[in-house]
């Protein structure tokens, strides 16, 4: 299974790789269209080989995935938590009466013991 997983990685590599080499021409990014940055007085821009262009924009749309994944479930692991800390109250009130000695009692039972001694 570890030959299978390098074999893949190997392969992404030299997809990236070639997407890399064949995508190299340099590209300028701007902020805003022409129209709208003589306007506004700026005219931010920056030249980038394309495949920059395209794995940091790979990368980008990953984090925020990640991070609105990450997000989403907060309130499964909240619920988690509370979980948790709720077995974890339970447990030691389960060992507290197991070191008294004392078993918890059905209500029905003590009543029918309780009623049976008396006779």
């Amino acid at each position: 299974m570890r030959y299978v997983k390098y074999a893949f990685l190997a392969l992404i590599g030299l997809i990236l790789l070639t997407i890399a080499v064949a995508n190299r021409g340099v590209v300028t990014l701007r902020l805003l269209p022409e129209d709208l940055a003589g306007l506004a007085q700026n005219n931010w821009s920056v030249q980038l080989p394309l495949f920059l262009v395209i794995l940091g924009s790979i990368v980008i749309g990953l984090m925020l995935g990640f991070i609105w994944e990450w997000l989403r479930e907060h309130r499964i692991r909240a619920e988690a938590a509370r979980a948790q800390r709720r077995l974890s109250r339970l447990e030691a009130e389960m060992s507290q009466i197991r070191e008294k000695g004392t078993e918890p009692r059905d209500d029905v039972l003590a009543l029918l013991e309780d009623g049976s001694r008396a006779r």
